[in-house]
Parts: structure tokens; C-alpha cells; sequence
């Protein structure tokens, strides 16, 4: 199963990727091993993740996600954190 995962960056931004294993990702983003963006923008704080049955559509919504602006990905990250959360009842 792979996951997408979005990062808050140092600076405020949000990077977005896909990978296998996050917290192994993670830690080679922080360690200055990850993606060229995040070497200069990190360290990162992981946001969330999303489960893809395939790397295909894991590639797919990587690329859905990085279309949007800023807001639209905090909007989009905190609907998900909401839908994830336990109910309360």
C-alpha cells in the first residue's frame, strides 16, 4: 500500500509526495536525503497521509494535491484530519 503525505516545512510551506514507508521518508527528508524542495525548506512536521492502493494512483493524487494553493491544502488537510478523528458519541 502506498501513501501520499503532506509536510509542513520550516518556512510555512506544505510539500507533498508519495512513498511506501512515511516515517522512513520523513527522516530522509529531515536528514537532507528527501527531494530537493525540502533540503532547502526543511526541517518538516508530517500533516497527514492518504492511503493509495497503487503507486499509479498515489502518483495521481500527489499531483492533484500539488495543483492547489496553500489554503486549499490546509482546507484539504484539516477535512481529512476530521474524517479520521474517533467519534465522539
Amino acid at each position: 500500500m502506498c501513501k501520499v503525505y503532506a509536510l509542513l516545512c520550516k518556512d510555512g510551506s506544505i510539500y507533498t509526495g508519495w512513498t511506501k514507508d512515511v516515517q522512513k521518508r520523513l527522516k530522509q527528508h529531515n536528514d537532507g536525503k528527501g527531494a530537493k524542495y525540502t533540503k532547502s525548506h526543511g526541517p518538516c512536521t508530517l500533516l497527514c497521509t492518504w492511503e493509495c492502493l497503487s503507486p499509479s494512483h498515489a502518483l495521481k493524487l500527489e499531483y492533484q494535491i500539488k495543483k492547489l494553493s496553500h489554503e486549499q491544502k490546509l482546507i484539504l488537510i484539516e477535512n481529512t484530519k476530521i474524517k479520521k478523528s474517533p467519534s465522539h458519541f
